[in-house]
């Protein structure tokens, strides 16, 4: 940062530097925009901000994010109850509404099993998944991990959590996706594919 910055510049590049995706170069300029466009942009984002701060709270059903708890998800009755989909993290369950494709009910675990990094099941929402699980009106439990090895590692633990309750444990599909085209999909996945293939 150049000696020319003041120390609340520097704490402003600093801070948006911890964002996935924004580097230093990147942070600095996000943050040169921000102050050259107060009006447009600084001001209504440090209004979004501590609104979103006062006012988003972690729903204690699914563990999603909202303004309400339960979640407008959680609480919306025309939902199936007898379909929860496991996901990592909130940011999944957005990427699930935006295909409009799911119109069950969603649980966060808050991460994934990790040996590496000493994430236990103890550290994730897994109990409260089983509760949810075991209360008599689920059917079906989809498991919408990563496919990485914790991911794979965390799907077969809950799998096997599941087992005694008696509800249908599934996960997504995995393969070529819409559109691909196979010179550009790496071994795993063409792999994956050929496994999961189905009748024409």
């Amino acid at each position: 940062m150049a000696a020319s910055a003041g120390p609340e510049i520097e704490r402003l590049i600093s801070l948006l530097a911890k964002l996935p995706g924004l580097g230093p170069r990147s942070a600095r300029r996000a943050a040169l925009t921000l102050l050259k466009k107060r009006e447009q942009l600084l001001n209504p984002l440090a209004v979004a901000i501590a609104e979103a701060r006062d006012r988003v709270r972690t729903c204690s059903v699914c563990g999603s994010l909202d303004t309400s708890d339960p979640c407008a998800i959680c609480s919306d009755n025309t939902r199936d109850q007898s379909l929860i989909c496991v996901v990592e993290e909130v940011g999944s369950i957005w990427a699930m509404e935006r295909a409009s494709a799911f119109r069950g009910r969603y649980h966060v675990l808050g991460g994934l099993l990790s040996a590496l990094d000493g994430i236990g099941p103890e550290r994730l929402r897994v109990e409260d998944l089983l509760r949810r699980a075991g209360n008599g009106e689920v059917r079906e439990v989809i498991l919408a991990l990563p496919a990485t090895v914790d991911g794979q590692t965390t799907a077969h633990y809950l799998a096997e959590r599941l087992g005694p309750s008696g509800v249908s444990v599934t996960m997504l599909a995995r393969g070529v996706p819409v559109g691909g085209d196979l010179d550009w999909l790496d071994d795993g996945t063409i792999a994956q594919a050929l496994r999961a293939r189905r009748p024409a």
